[in-house]
């Protein structure tokens, strides 16, 4: 069927095809094909993409209709999918089982359904599962080109913030020092070593230091991540003065950590920066915070508020990117 398709080299499909699935613009009933070492991803209004991507015609063929747990039931499920699990949340006993059956009989391609039976707890940020389908709670998932082996009941993970961990990778640059206090098995470490950045990768959790490990050597950056399990407010005198980059993604808590991170910066330093907040001020408090910890010492600029996600009612998760320069 020929029509509008953005065609680009398969290294950047998976990125393209993210950014063009998040503003619609991606025609469902075409399929993305690769030919002559091109990937072509089938739009469905070619004046919407964006000037840098390159639309031609295409003969990609008609997207064979496939059955999703929706055509199976008499409602409308909520799940996400982690590799080859699906992972829902349903109090529910009789609801979850009707919705994990109709996964299986649905045509996507998953071995393992999970259902949440708590919430994330404890210093580790691990939770509870339900096993509805399968016999194992691993699994490897992929975004942005990058595989991340993940156990979901001993580490923390979550895909949804797969577009901003990507946002954050895409400003890293070769030879940058980089430091993620609150690791988990390295969504933002290895995507930053892979753009040549030092990483140096610390958590509290040791099965996801093991897990981030095998992570690096599965995607070949692993000469160029120091993954360190401890509390990160312990590694400052190793790492004092070193970082041009400082991720803080613990949401709920990063504010006890700022002082470090400040030891931690180096002369001038981008730190990114996660909150939990309140609609009616989401990005006040943890600006606040920031100035407290680094000022005077370091000048405060920030460069971006960003909200990544509704996280509850009047709630909001956001990310401060703030870049510290030393006075």
């Amino acid at each position: 069927m020929i029509g509008p398709c953005v065609r680009v080299d398969p290294s950047a499909g998976e990125a393209t095809r993210q950014t063009l699935a998040s503003a619609g613009l991606v025609d469902d009933g075409r399929e993305i094909t690769v030919e002559d070492g091109s990937l072509y991803i089938p739009v469905a209004d070619p004046d919407a993409v964006p000037d840098d991507l390159d639309v031609v015609d295409f003969d990609a063929p008609a997207r064979e209709p496939q059955t999703t747990p929706a055509d199976l039931l008499d409602w409308d499920p909520s799940y996400e999918r982690l590799g080859d699990v699906v992972i829902v949340d349903e109090d529910d006993p009789e609801r979850a089982r009707a919705l994990a059956d109709a996964v299986m009989a649905s045509d996507l391609p998953v071995e393992t359904v999970l259902n949440r039976a708590s919430k994330v707890k404890g210093q580790e940020r691990v939770r509870d599962w339900e096993v509805l389908v399968g016999d194992s709670t691993e699994t490897v998932h992929r975004e942005y080109g990058t595989e991340l082996a993940v156990d979901l009941a001993e580490v923390f993970f979550s895909p949804r913030l797969a577009t901003e961990r990507h946002r954050v990778a895409e400003q890293v640059r070769a030879g940058e020092r980089a430091l993620d206090m609150f690791a988990g098995v390295g969504p933002f470490a290895i995507p930053f070593a892979d753009r040549g950045a030092d990483v140096v990768a610390v958590d509290v959790n040791e099965t996801a230091i093991e897990y981030l490990r095998a992570n690096a050597e599965r995607n070949g950056v692993a000469d160029r991540i120091a993954a360190i399990h401890g509390d990160v407010r312990d590694v400052t005198k190793d790492y004092a003065n070193w970082a041009d980059r400082i991720v803080m993604n613990l949401p709920h808590s990063a504010d006890e950590f700022l002082e470090t991170a400040v030891e931690l910066a180096g002369d001038e330093c981008t730190i990114h920066y996660y909150d939990i907040a309140h609609e009616d001020d989401p990005y006040g408090p943890g600006e606040a915070a920031i100035r407290t910890a680094a000022e005077p010492d370091y000048s405060v600029e920030v460069l971006t508020r960003r909200t990544v996600r509704s996280y509850a009612p009047h709630e909001l998760n956001v990310v401060l990117d703030v870049r510290l320069t030393r006075a």
